[in-house]
């Protein structure tokens, strides 16, 4: 039986043709119907246009992800001149384009020392996916195949794939989709501000390390493949490790014989201060997985970075015309890979990566003054990725009861106060402006999120929850 659709309907609004047909990431589909969207229509700089020609400050660059600011033309450029020279090559049949070449190599000069090979991919999650096959592959190859659990953190983030969902340790990646794995397991967040043994920055790195051994030990030292962590915590809630967490981390992995994956898709690219988060603590994993800052968002690209040990691993488990059968038609983009050679070349000869450096104090101190308000339980960050903890009590650090769709009022109080940023369904505003950002410029960001929590603070039952 044949089905015929309805004929379009003349002169609809796009925001009636988004409600009956585009599929939203990470939404409630029958709450977006009701809603209805917001239509962005241009950005420059630190600011986005919508529709309605409101005005709004990004303090949240996207989706964490446009960190050298909208309307760069020298990106523009690139992307157009590498369209017109050569818009598509496969990586398939041994074949190769200049820009994902030349890309590769640069990535290696940036990154920690060890990682000397790179898998390109269209963003994080297949980032996260590619990297487990290839962890899974590798311990076959090499002649160790009980090693198949995988280790993340409590409030991790590792992506919406098959695989790297259930390694997500966030309810909803999980509900109706049978996440996690039986092989996926969870050790608890370095989460100082709500840690069980309090906020001593050692007795928070010794609970990771001991818990990371306990369960290693659990699961049998000989079964585990992997732990997987990201520097900071992204949608977690931004969750930052004392200092020295990390570093902690890897002397444990190298310990246990099991490898380190460090999720860079959030803080790489001079989010947190240097190129990449491990560089604070001279920190070299097995694999890294990056995205987002790599093409600033003007392009979907991710990647892989691994180690010689591992690549060797791969490269010699099998006879050498066996070809390891993983890989995608639009890996190593010749357009992304010119996309993200030129913001490449912003973040380091253009001045990006210097001036969020210098703007990072600014961030740092106006997360410090938002300290007092009576809303703030805690106001943390490095770099410039941030997040203020919204309580209802200081002293016992009671959140707010979900009843009163505090993140949901306050999204829309902000975006009315012309101010855009991450409101987490456990109340934590999530911070993460772009590096081009001026000291003016991130005054005014903290300016409008302490309107908007002020006005919030206006609404009775807000004010009733909190006296």
């Amino acid at each position: 039986m044949s089905i015929t659709k309805p004929m379009a309907t003349p002169n609809r609004s796009l925001a009636d043709i988004d409600r009956d047909h585009l599929i939203h990431p990470v939404s409630a589909y029958r709450a977006h119907e009701a809603r209805g969207v917001t239509i962005l229509e241009s950005g420059r700089g630190m600011y986005l246009k919508d529709a309605e020609g409101r005005e709004l400050l990004d303090a949240f660059a996207g989706l964490w992800c446009v960190n050298v600011g909208y309307g760069q033309e020298s990106i523009v450029e690139a992307a157009a001149e590498q369209m017109r020279r050569l818009p598509y090559a496969t990586g398939y049949f041994d074949f190769g384009s200049e820009p994902a070449i030349r890309l590769a190599r640069r990535l290696v000069e940036l990154s920690p020392p060890a990682l000397q090979h790179v898998y390109f991919t269209l963003g994080g999650s297949d980032a996260v996916d590619s990297a487990i096959r290839f962890i899974v592959h590798y311990f076959n190859a090499i002649g160790r195949p009980t090693k198949k659990h995988f280790i993340a953190l409590e409030r991790g983030y590792h992506g919406s794939s098959s695989q790297g969902a259930g390694l997500t340790a966030l309810p909803v990646f999980h509900r109706n989709f049978d996440l996690p794995r039986p092989w996926q397991h969870y050790i608890p967040s370095p989460y100082p501000y709500r840690s069980p043994v309090g906020d001593d920055p050692q007795a928070v790195i010794d609970h990771s390390v001991a818990a990371l051994r306990a369960k290693v030990a659990e699961l049998g030292a000989d079964n585990v493949a992997a732990f997987f962590c990201e520097p900071i915590q992204g949608s977690g809630g931004v969750i930052v490790p004392p200092a020295g967490w990390l570093r902690a981390m890897r002397a444990a992995c190298t310990e246990l014989d099991i490898l380190l994956v460090a999720d860079e898709v959030i803080t790489g690219f001079g989010r947190t201060g240097p190129m990449f988060a491990c560089e604070d603590e001279d920190v070299s994993p097995d694999l890294m997985t990056i995205a987002k800052g790599l093409t600033s968002g003007y392009a979907p690209m991710g990647a892989v970075l691994m180690s010689d040990a591992v690549y060797e691993g791969l490269a010699d488990g099998a006879a050498p015309d066996v070809p390891i059968g993983h890989g995608f038609t639009y890996s190593g983009h010749p357009v992304s890979a010119a996309v993200a050679l030129e913001v490449l070349r912003l973040y380091t000869e253009g001045g990006i990566l210097a001036n969020g450096q210098s703007v990072a104090r600014r961030f740092a101190a106006g997360l410090a003054d938002m300290a007092d308000h009576p809303l703030v339980g805690e106001a943390r960050g490095r770099g410039l990725l941030g997040a203020l903890e919204l309580v209802s009590d200081k002293a016992s650090k009671r959140g707010f009861d979900p009843a009163l769709k505090l993140p949901d009022r306050l999204f829309a109080q902000a975006y009315r106060n012309g101010v855009i940023f991450r409101a987490f369904g456990d109340g934590i505003i999530g911070l993460a402006p772009a590096l081009c950002c001026t000291d003016g410029e991130m005054d005014m960001i903290f300016e409008r999120i302490r309107k908007s929590l002020d006005d919030l603070l206006e609404e009775s039952d807000i004010r009733a929850a909190v006296a």
